[in-house]
């Protein structure tokens, strides 16, 4: 934990449960094209929103995604209660353009929500500012929006602010405690700053991400991880199981299982939180492929999780950044316990950590429970230096091809002082 980034309140939540899944799911999971089919696909909307008259979700049971969650080792869950498309995913008196009203009829955010409760996990939603459904949304035709209103809409921000903020109140006021609000897509510079403050009162453990009004908790990088050693403020990295899309795709192109986990590995090594999305499919169910990915993810995961947890950034121990290291590595720390991400993979079946100089008690591989060998040389490429530093040997680097290697160094209380 990175106690300078600590609320001390009921927030701090937010650095012990570490991993979370997204979920995008709406009636767009239907012609499952991608979340954004309206915009991207230029589908019109006479075409589009008469298929929440055909969202029945007949499979749909919060418990399996649950156990989803549970495979992968995820702590918590943020949904998205309306996308951009409009169509609002609980029973809400604001709009009639919701689930109580497809075939299905039934709150879908009240099921997961308890279930979510009942199950141990954190629970959030998202909510997107962009709305291609109501009338009183200004669109102007500015990025992910319509290109201008239709007839009968009535362009009106004070309007739509209204309406925007009192959906947000109805799902932190409905549905028990809520732990995470995440604005999305602030195209129209809404920064209503009291408006988060009230929220934030209603929800103690609440926090508020960086893509609504200015008082913000954490920072939401998308599909990428920043450069750096750590990040300097609270961050929940985004991203998804497939390349194209958030919500189902049928034909998606889904990233390896590598490079999530090299990701994932990097952002948490960074002291971040990661929020991994997977879009269900229009019956309720998770395709085999997101399956399968979190499964292998998980597998990685719960073999390293306590390189993360309790740990803080430590790569400022050793002089990565200064272009004499051949093996990018990024570091963990908890008390006397030093964990070592090869997050790039290792190029060889040894590394060398400068400056550091002293034989750990141990070294354990967390991939495999494995012991490795070490010594303090002066190695060749550092003959410049002439000075000796830790050398680890005999790493599985080919066994490992397909995750993270993540070492684990304990030294004792001298190494410390």
């Amino acid at each position: 934990m990175i106690d300078r980034l600590r609320f001390f309140d009921e927030r701090d939540w937010f650095l012990e449960k570490r991993f979370g899944m997204f979920i995008h799911w709406g009636i767009y999971s239907i012609p499952a094209w991608q979340e954004q089919v309206l915009w991207r696909g230029r589908m019109p909307r006479k075409d589009y929103e008469p298929l929440m008259h055909r969202f029945n979700p007949v499979k749909f049971d919060p418990d399996q995604w649950i156990d989803a969650m549970d495979m992968a080792g995820m702590e918590y869950m943020c949904f998205t209660s309306k996308h951009h498309d409009g169509f609002c995913m609980w029973d809400t008196k604001y709009s009639d353009y919701n689930i109580m009203n497809t075939p299905y009829g039934k709150d879908v955010v009240a099921m997961l929500s308890d279930a979510c409760r009942r199950r141990g996990k954190g629970f959030g939603f998202y909510y997107s500012i962009p709305d291609w459904h109501h009338k009183n949304y200004p669109a102007q035709g500015r990025h992910h929006e319509m290109m201008g209103p239709r007839a009968g809409d009535e362009p009106d921000i004070r309007k739509y602010a209204a309406y925007m903020e009192n959906q947000v109140r109805e799902l932190l006021t409905q549905y028990g405690v809520i732990n995470q609000l995440f604005w999305d897509v602030n195209v129209l510079g809404y920064n209503n700053t009291a408006f988060n403050d009230e929220m934030r009162a209603l929800q103690p453990s609440m926090l508020i991400n960086d893509r609504g009004p200015d008082n913000w908790d954490f920072t939401t990088p998308e599909r990428h991880v920043p450069e750096g050693m750590e990040f300097s403020r609270l961050t929940e990295a985004v991203q998804s199981l497939g390349r194209e899309s958030w919500g189902h795709r049928a034909n998606e192109d889904y990233y390896s299982h590598l490079h999530l986990m090299q990701s994932m590995d990097r952002v948490m090594a960074m002291g971040g939180n990661y929020l991994l999305n997977v879009g269900p499919m229009a019956d309720g169910t998770f395709d085999g492929r997101d399956l399968d990915s979190l499964k292998a993810i998980g597998q990685w995961y719960a073999k390293v999780k306590e390189s993360f947890e309790g740990a803080v950034p430590a790569t400022t121990l050793i002089t990565q950044f200064t272009g004499d290291m051949r093996d990018p590595v990024l570091l963990t720390r908890r008390g006397n316990t030093i964990y070592v991400h090869l997050y790039q993979g290792a190029a060889a079946d040894g590394i060398t950590l400068k400056p550091f100089d002293t034989l750990p008690q141990r070294a354990t591989l967390l991939n495999t429970g494995e012991a490795l060998a070490c010594s303090v040389d002066m190695m060749p490429f550092f003959h410049r230096d002439r000075t000796p530093y830790l050398h680890i040997t005999n790493i599985p680097v080919n066994r490992l091809a397909g995750e993270v290697p993540i070492i684990k160094l304990e030294y004792d209380d001298a190494w410390a002082r």
